[in-house]
């Protein structure tokens, strides 16, 4: 017989359940941001609205709220209206669209870029059509990358997965290769859970060695690293030996929306081809005037960047000599390690009730099971205050709760 609404329901029922019982169902915060006093927020609740420090948001800089870039958008919504008009084929290519386009190419030292709704999507549909483009192409993919690039390369047959920043492992999986195939490199710059950096001189050179296109995301890095803040693959003078540059707006832009820039034949095959572009509407040209404003404001924003570094050090060295479980690493990004789903979102938990912090538990798939953690993100904006009012919390509540206080290599 056929199944009924109600076995569909109770089939999803029972999916949801064992979500639950993993400790792994997801919870939104319902958070209402305060213009002018990030990293302060309303947490909303069933018993109402509460202030709250915000230790989790990808805003890395603050820009979501930079004076800048509002009146930049007060006046793009006053001059253009709220909408892009259609996808970029059909009435929705607005002139800020090209301009942001760009300017985001010479910031890249590239000659083109291409502008997506989401990181997420730029990552997907750019991967997913080089690999289309070039038949036989065989894929090397760090361990570690994120889950758009995953979806990609999702059940290609020629994926070949290295070890985390391994290049040792790289080259011996390249160089076990049919030399005579295209081959694609695809690495992130700064990976987000841990916060480690990948060595991109030495991919660059494998990939000169064995003849292959790289691909990098520096989705966490733009804005932060390099004279100008073009990412780590500035910052290590080797921008020009990756062909796709991949970034977003949603993360130290404080917007939304991601891009890819490269060569231009290569920037306009997937343009030509992408379905994920082609069939997509486009960046409403409010969100793409922010982002140029944004733009022009962090390749100067040296104090903010330097800021935003001293107070992660901070973070990290209090949660050291805490005791506390820190993953070290010498990026932006402090992981707390907690281990357990559970008790990793009792922690969170603990601090939003107690201490008036929010910071959401990682837990799988983000991460693998039993590396559950508390990904913690110090902006310029986050005061030593903030920072020594976290730490004494945690250590608090970890010396009440006999918590392990292993430190992390």
């Amino acid at each position: 017989m056929p199944w009924t609404s109600h076995q569909y329901n109770q089939h999803f029922a029972a999916e949801l359940a064992r979500l639950k019982g993993d400790g792994r169902y997801r919870t939104f915060a319902v958070l209402e941001r305060l213009c002018g006093e990030f990293p302060y927020a309303l947490m909303h609740g069933p018993e109402g609205a509460k202030k709250v420090v915000v230790w989790c948001s990808n805003d890395y800089l603050g820009m979501g709220q930079h004076p800048s870039v509002l009146q930049a958008m007060k006046e793009a919504v006053e001059t253009w209206g709220a909408g892009a008009g259609g996808t970029r084929n059909i009435g929705g290519t607005a002139w800020i669209h090209t301009k942001l386009e760009q300017e985001l190419a010479a910031w890249h030292g590239k000659q083109t870029a291409l502008l997506f709704q989401s990181g997420y999507a730029a990552n997907e549909t750019t991967l997913a059509t080089l690999i289309r483009l070039m038949p036989g192409c065989a894929v090397f993919s760090d361990v570690g990358n994120h889950a758009s690039m995953i979806a990609g390369m999702r059940g290609y047959q020629h994926k070949h997965i290295f070890a985390h920043n391994d290049g040792t492992d790289l080259e011996r999986l390249l160089a076990a290769t049919d030399a005579a195939k295209p081959k694609l490199i695809a690495c992130e710059s700064v990976y987000s859970m841990d916060g480690s950096i990948a060595p991109l001189p030495a991919i660059a050179d494998l990939a000169r060695k064995y003849g292959a296109l790289t691909y990098l995301d520096e989705v966490h890095a733009v804005g932060l690293y390099g004279p100008t803040g073009a990412g780590v693959a500035e910052q290590m003078g080797v921008s020009d030996r990756f062909d796709v540059i991949e970034g977003t707006f949603g993360k130290a832009f404080g917007l939304a929306g991601g891009y890819i820039a490269g060569a231009a034949t290569v920037i306009d095959a997937i343009r030509s081809h992408a379905p994920g572009f082609i069939f997509t509407t486009s960046m409403p040209p409010v969100v793409a005037a922010g982002a140029l404003a944004s733009l022009n404001v962090i390749k100067t924003a040296h104090d903010l960047r330097a800021r935003q570094q001293r107070q992660a050090q901070r973070l990290r060295e209090k949660l050291i000599a805490a005791g506390l479980p820190v993953l070290r690493c010498e990026t932006h990004i402090v992981p707390l390690m907690i281990g357990g789903a559970h008790c990793c979102k009792g922690v969170s938990d603990w601090l939003f009730e107690n201490a008036a912090i929010y910071v959401q538990p990682i837990n799988y798939p983000t991460v693998p099971v039993g590396e559950e953690r508390l990904r913690l993100t110090p902006s310029p904006l986050h005061t030593d205050a903030m920072i020594d009012e976290l730490v004494d919390a945690l250590d608090y509540l970890w010396t009440q709760q006999h918590l392990p206080r292993q430190m992390v290599a």
